[in-house]
């Protein structure tokens, strides 16, 4: 499945030929091979500068977010979270059961407008199955939109499938930028998430491995570590 490239800062791409070409120019201006060096060293210094800056800012605009903490969050503090947080943005919320959601994790309410969300708290990018999902979920819900909220980014594959199906999609830069628009007192902080629904831990009764939270066609499941050479399965109870 193919997936979309990371991109990396352009700026910092920039700065390379920026430096070379200013050299050249440098040495157009002053005729001096050691005038032009000593400048361009003084611009490679104020560009490094800014880079440094701009990278300050980012690290202090991810951590007032708190999105490393919410991707220490298992699914259901993830989609409780969600919850939370578009609660306070005045839509009316309902986590749907962990077992038979059709594809939903949250149903909101705002001016007349239902709209279906699926929540994916991942450590890679969002697959197209999750885009099926939720397009399957909407007229089941007979909502009006169909919505899917990520700590992370989408498949090219899911991205075009979205497109096509009118499903908004929701990646970590944008959900980082949702959390930072708001009322800081309105907020949800992650770690009161987690505390206040901590992660239920269970060994495997078959090979003592750790059972972990997985979602499947029919709902959210405890599956073996061990997979695929234990099978061993637990069904979730709210």
């Amino acid at each position: 499945m193919a997936r979309k490239r990371r991109r990396n800062d352009p700026f910092a791409e920039l700065i390379a030929p920026i430096i070379l070409l200013a050299y050249f120019g440098f040495y157009y201006w002053t005729r001096s091979f050691q005038q032009a060096a000593v400048l361009t060293l003084i611009l490679a210094c104020l560009l490094i500068g800014l880079l440094v800056i701009f990278a300050l800012l980012k690290r202090e605009k991810l951590k007032k977010s708190g999105i490393h903490e919410i991707d220490k969050m298992d699914g259901r503090q993830f989609e409780k979270y969600l919850g939370v947080l578009f609660k306070s943005l005045g839509y009316k919320t309902k986590l749907t059961r962990y077992v038979g959601d059709y594809g939903a994790d949250l149903i909101l309410e705002k001016d007349g407008k239902k709209i279906v969300v699926q929540a994916k708290r991942y450590s890679k990018d969002v697959g197209i199955n999750a885009v099926q999902e939720i397009a399957a979920a909407m007229p089941h819900y007979q909502a009006d939109e169909a919505w899917i909220v990520t700590n992370r980014d989408f498949t090219e594959a899911a991205s075009n499938l979205a497109k096509s199906n009118g499903v908004k999609l929701i990646n970590r830069t944008q959900l980082i930028d949702f959390i930072l628009k708001m009322n800081p007192e309105a907020v949800p902080y992650p770690k009161k998430i987690m505390e206040e629904n901590p992660t239920q831990q269970f060994t495997c009764k078959r090979c003592g491995r750790l059972m972990v939270l997985r979602k499947g066609p029919k709902g959210e499941f405890y599956g073996c570590s061990g997979f695929p050479k234990c099978r061993y399965t637990m069904s979730v109870e709210r």
